[in-house]
């Protein structure tokens, strides 16, 4: 049996890492940690749960932060196997509300104003286009 003075030590060890535990998960970066004002305004998921899960993202943005653009995909939720699609739009221009899956994903109107699309696919390959649809 451990005396108590033992047992105090153990008890604060553990209630110290508890709270460190607590503390880094809540401390993690986020989308809300990026610079450019990201706003989701489209997003689709199929309902197939048997399946490969399809997430696609209509997201503004305030600049061309490019770094940024491709962090932000990099934090959208992933599901092995599965597509994840984020197309990015200056704040101050148009862009879908409605995105769908197939191809295309929104309506050819809203192409010109594409700043960039990032793509991570079923191997968790990623892709990151600056002006995808410029001819």
């Amino acid at each position: 049996m451990l005396s108590k003075p033992t047992k105090y030590i153990l008890l604060s060890l553990t209630a110290g890492l508890i709270l460190y535990f607590i503390y880094d998960s809540f401390s993690l970066p986020s989308v809300d940690d990026l610079k450019g004002d990201f706003k989701e305004v489209a997003f689709y998921r199929n309902e197939n749960n048997t399946g490969p899960i399809v997430r696609i993202y209509a997201v503004t943005v305030a600049d061309t932060l490019w770094q940024e653009m491709e962090q932000y995909g990099n934090y959208m939720p992933h599901t092995k196997y599965g597509t994840t699609r984020v197309y990015f739009f200056l704040n101050n221009q148009p862009a879908p509300d409605q995105v769908q899956p197939g191809q295309p994903n929104f309506p050819s109107q809203f192409e010109p104003y594409t700043l960039a699309r990032y793509e991570k696919d079923a191997m968790g390959q990623i892709s990151f286009v600056r002006h995808p649809f410029s001819r």
